[in-house]
């Protein structure tokens, strides 16, 4: 029995809030839990943002080539290939016993996150037609801020209740749910059948993110220097060869469209900015605090709960309106709620930080599904996969960084030591220092959300 096209819109609608939860709850759930997970496996304060950075840094350096592995190979194919990986993951993840194991299972289940984010979005863009497409993105998006929502919560309840590995286990029923409809909709959209694979632009990607992100969270030591630059010299011969070649892995000739080069650092920068507030807000309510997981992670709930409400409608104004004015507006925002929290200390008002919490809610939600739309829908169609892969990519380049930077932070101001009473006037002065930073950085991206508003760029063909 053929399925009508109207029925498969709605299936891969709810495929993508399915798969784009999963992998964000995934992310976000850990980050309540590291306190208990760093007592029990006996790790530092700079391994436990390795726990959730390793996650991140292999979504991004794998983004990439999935962009057009799974254009080639088929949308349908790729993402059930990607919810099995993510599955063994998840399990593995929920199994580890020691920090080896667990780093190992949260590779595994990176890879499957890769695959399921940057199929997802170019899934609705092949799909779903261009007058419903940035609602179908802002329901997407409204999956991933739901994840993050429900994340601190259910994962502090689990981890205090149950157990820290229990809280991989959660989006498998879900995941199987969306590998379920792939089935029954038996359809595939393929971009790039006859184009053969960009193995060296590949390697060259892979290997310049990883080499740059990791020399990054170790600036404070010789070694991270040199692996900084050689991994940004990397990329830019990736840059270089890509530009040469016929069938390259990353059109980076997309980035003569200035409103998909403004839109894709606009993001780069607001995840960097934001990403590490969840994490700085954790160690402040668990250590500084003293509250259980379960409490932070009812208290963490009002930003991304917020987000996820305004998300569908930002993203459903953008259909009517100049999508890059509601991303400034929602930045600018953002970089007042991160203002305040500049401040925070022992002696900070719950109140205030909650008004901070909703602020960064509200302006993150008018921000995403708007500067989502605009990238989306700057390239034409054989591009989608790029540009999803692109989606993915900033983001989780934007979160390792953002981690990685009050990694950096850690390093210089405190050490590589366990998190106790006596560093906890250093734990408050690096929340501090990396706050101002994430400030600043936001006040860029919601300039970098204009540039282009005029601009009659065409798609780069």
């Amino acid at each position: 029995m053929e399925i009508k096209e109207d029925t498969i819109n709605k299936y891969v609608v709810i495929i993508a809030v399915l798969c784009s939860f999963a992998v964000a709850f995934t992310s976000n759930a850990v980050s309540v839990a590291l306190p208990t997970i760093a007592q029990d496996l006996n790790i530092t304060n700079i391994m436990q943002n390795w726990v959730v950075n390793i996650y991140l840094l292999i979504i991004a350096a794998a983004s990439v080539p999935f962009g057009k592995i799974c254009g080639k190979y088929g949308l349908n194919k790729t993402l059930r290939i990607g919810i099995i990986v993510y599955i063994i993951g998840a399990a593995l993840s929920g199994l580890a016993q020691n920090i080896t194991f667990l780093m190992i299972a949260r590779f595994i289940q990176a890879i499957g996150s890769a695959m399921l984010f940057v199929n997802v979005m170019a899934i609705i863009t092949a799909q779903v037609p261009p007058q419903k497409r940035g609602q179908a993105i802002g329901l997407n998006v409204t999956g991933v801020y739901l994840g993050l929502t429900l994340a601190p919560t259910i994962g502090g309840i689990l981890s205090q209740n149950i157990g820290w590995g229990s809280i991989f286990y959660v989006t498998i029923p879900l995941t199987l749910i969306a590998y379920y409809l792939l089935h029954v909709i038996n359809k595939d959209w393929s971009m790039d059948e006859d184009v053969t694979i960009d193995k060296v632009g590949s390697l060259l990607y892979v290997v310049g993110i990883i080499v740059l992100v990791y020399g990054f969270t170790i600036l404070n030591e010789t070694m991270g220097i040199i692996m900084a630059v050689v991994g940004f010299i990397i990329l830019l011969f990736f840059a270089r060869y890509e530009l040469k070649i016929t069938n390259p892995i990353y059109n980076i000739r997309l980035f003569k469209n200035s409103k998909y080069t403004s839109s894709n650092i606009a993001s780069l920068i607001s995840y960097f900015a934001t990403f590490v507030v969840t994490y700085i807000l954790n160690y402040h309510f668990q250590y500084l605090e003293g509250l259980d997981a379960q409490t932070t992670g009812i208290i963490l709930i009002v930003t991304p709960l917020l987000m996820a409400i305004c998300s569908p409608f930002a993203g459903r104004l953008s259909d009517k309106i100049e999508p890059q004015i509601l991303a400034a507006i929602g930045m600018g925002m953002v970089s007042i709620a991160l203002f305040i929290l500049c401040f925070m200390d022992q002696s900070t008002p719950l109140y205030l930080i909650v008004i901070s919490m909703a602020l960064q809610g509200i302006g993150f939600g008018i921000f995403s599904s708007p500067n989502n739309n605009v990238i989306m829908g700057s390239v034409p169609k054989k591009d989608i996969g790029t540009a999803s892969a692109s989606l993915s990519t900033v983001r989780t380049i934007g979160q390792s960084f953002s981690l990685g930077l009050l990694t950096l932070v850690f390093a210089y101001i405190m050490g590589n030591v366990t998190i106790n009473p006596s560093n906890y006037h250093l734990l408050i002065q690096s929340s501090q220092i990396t706050m101002i930073i994430a400030t600043v950085s936001c006040i860029i991206a919601m300039v970098l959300s204009l540039i282009g508003i005029k601009s009659d760029d065409e798609l780069v063909q």
